[in-house]
């Protein structure tokens, strides 16, 4: 049963009404659609309430996918009494931590701009997150870095997203940087995401529309993770 993935179209949706279609083995909430990121890619679900018929609050620990891909479960907190099925729920985001992601997912594509080199992993924080790259020579300098990513906030550069066909990801492997992540592929398509002048490469996660929504950052350190490996760390200032 698949969920119809707000988020993908308006990451700015803080809340949706939805209605449960059904609960899994272990009390996961499934829903017609939700405005929820569900974990992936290095970004993990979002945390939030389910709103009751009643006025009774479910609150949502974190929010992944099911086993076909193409349904979200919520999870929810620890004893939370469920909805039943069929109910009709507002789904409310945790709006601050959301946008903090959002951020800092933008400023890590960037980073991937200050740093060309291929990426090997990475995750995004609540205001924080890191990439690690495979570089073949040390010597980064941090404020030298740190100057340079907020130069390139500071373009303020549109965010846009647009579709291609799996078949034309395949034919231009050089948009791909992420080693150990694949992006997004299965359905038939795959979502860039382009910032303008930029950046562009394929993701299914959650952007800012402008790079100025992202305000300055810091790289706040450099570690050397083996011989041609370094983890880059970047947090909102």
């Amino acid at each position: 049963m698949a969920t119809e993935l707000l988020f993908r179209d308006d990451a700015y949706l803080k809340e949706c009404s939805a209605t449960v279609m059904a609960l899994n083995e272990r009390g996961g909430i499934i829903l017609d659609r939700t405005v929820f990121y569900a974990t992936g890619g290095g970004q993990p679900g979002d945390t939030g309430t389910l709103i009751g018929p009643d006025g009774r609050e479910v609150p949502i620990a974190t929010t992944v996918y099911g086993e076909d891909k193409s349904e979200i479960i919520h999870v929810p907190a620890e004893g939370a009494a469920l909805p039943a099925i069929g109910d009709a729920v507002t789904v409310r985001l945790d709006w601050d931590k959301r946008f903090a992601r959002m951020r800092i997912h933008t400023a890590l594509h960037l980073l991937t701009t200050t740093l060309p080199y291929p990426v090997t992993g990475g995750s995004i924080g609540d205001g924080e997150g890191r990439l690690d790259f495979d570089i073949p020579d040390a010597g980064l300098d941090k404020e030298a870095l740190t100057d340079d990513l907020n130069a390139r906030i500071g373009q303020n550069a549109e965010v846009t997203f647009r579709w291609i066909t799996d078949a034309e990801l395949e034919a231009n492997p050089g948009l791909v940087k992420t080693m150990s992540v694949k992006p997004p592929m299965g359905t038939g398509r795959v979502r860039l995401v382009e910032i303008a002048g930029l950046d562009l490469q394929p993701c299914g996660g959650t952007h800012v529309c402008n790079t100025s929504e992202i305000g300055t950052v810091l790289i706040t350190a450099i570690e050397k993770k083996g011989k041609q490996n370094r983890r880059v760390r970047i947090a909102l200032s």
